[in-house]
């Protein structure tokens, strides 16, 4: 294993073991060049704000932006309001940058980027439209979800609308492997939805099924974007592929810390209430960490808080997620997936957008909100 990839293993999982199941060989890197620098060198302690890890794509993110604004205009009122209210409500954007930083990477021109990037924001809105409905959510990013807004018949109806508007794009853009490549992703995106479904209120439900919820209901769209960025910047199919496995360990790596500020994050950064993924009786990795290592009474308490849902057990529930250490297992989880996703970067050319990819993985594990 080569100095660079100790180094960036190191830099995510802060010079600890990796945790319990988790790769360290070096078979998940196929060619690391001599010239990458020492990643702990090249990004500091402290994570590089959103707006500098965007930066390379300022411009473009603004095409992006009046492209959204345009594709949602519709006859019917309540479609461009609910559209609007949700796309405006302060998103990291991070799927769309996604699509851009791996096309411009490879200099991609013209305006099919920026078609692809707001189809991938499309198909985000309308997955967080319709899980909000299934979640029975009544806050997203500090502010009421569509659902509590407007009355979920019209959030479940606007969620088809950006669904079928995308596709409409797709086809203009005029490649069917992209069309392939969305296609299959909203598909895999919509059995992780019915995965996650089915494991609501299991307190059973162990590592290898919440992880392969999270592959498919979240990761795969950052798969997808990078890939089709990848494609649109005609990048060759090796470096295609390490974009798109990029794009699915860092997904994993930022669902998982989601899952971490469930328990500890802060309200006016998050956007979400405390224990909300509780409430709804998600058995998250935290509350699997302790069904794996807590005491009986402790497991108790976690099992009878997922079949039963809700906020009741939340404080014991929390006492005994800090006591076995579960926030810092899932955050060494996370720090795991962002290696990996940076080793996928190893060959592709140095760029303003290569940094900023490898500065993503970083935020994406350290992050607040």
């Amino acid at each position: 294993m080569t100095a660079y990839i100790v180094d960036s293993i190191a830099f995510f999982r802060g010079s600890r073991p990796a945790p319990e199941g988790v790769s360290t060989k070096p078979d998940i890197i196929t060619e690391i060049p001599r010239k990458v620098k020492d990643l702990s060198q090249r990004h500091p302690l402290a994570p590089a704000s959103l707006e500098a890890i965007r930066e390379p794509i300022a411009a473009d993110l603004a095409e992006v932006d009046a492209v959204i604004r345009r594709r949602l205009e519709s006859d019917v009122v309540l479609i461009g309001t609910i559209s609007s209210y949700i796309i405006g409500s302060g998103g990291k954007r991070l799927r769309p940058a996604l699509v851009l930083l791996a096309a411009n990477a490879f200099d991609a021109k013209g305006p099919a980027r920026h078609e692809l990037a707001a189809v991938i924001e499309f198909i985000h809105t309308a997955t967080l439209l319709h899980d909000d409905v299934v979640d029975e959510s009544g806050l997203r990013r500090g502010r009421k979800t569509a659902n509590a807004e407007f009355g979920n018949a019209a959030s479940v109806l606007v969620g088809d609308f950006l669904y079928s508007r995308a596709f409409q794009m797709i086809v203009e853009v005029g490649s069917l492997r992209i069309m392939k490549v969305l296609a299959d992703a909203t598909n895999v995106i919509a059995e992780g939805e019915v995965l996650q479904l089915l494991n609501v209120h299991d307190a059973d439900t162990n590592e290898e099924t919440y992880l392969r919820v999270i592959r498919y209901k979240t990761a795969k769209l950052f798969e997808a974007a990078t890939r089709v960025g990848a494609i649109v910047g005609g990048a060759p199919a090796p470096l295609e592929d390490a974009l798109a496995e990029y794009g699915m360990h860092l997904g994993t790596a930022f669902q998982l810390v989601d899952d971490v500020l469930d328990y500890s994050g802060d309200l006016l950064e998050t956007g979400k209430n405390l224990g909300d993924d509780l409430a709804e009786g998600k058995p998250t990795l935290p509350l699997i960490r302790v069904m794996q290592a807590g005491t009986g009474a402790e497991r108790a308490l976690v099992r009878h808080a997922i079949e039963q849902g809700g906020k009741s057990d939340l404080e014991g529930v929390v006492a005994a997620i800090h006591r076995v250490g579960a926030l810092e297992y899932a955050r060494e989880r996370a720090r795991s997936e962002a290696a990996a996703a940076t080793s996928r970067l190893a060959a592709l050319p140095d760029s303003a957008c290569r940094e900023s990819l490898l500065q993503l993985a970083h935020f994406s594990v350290e992050r607040k909100f």
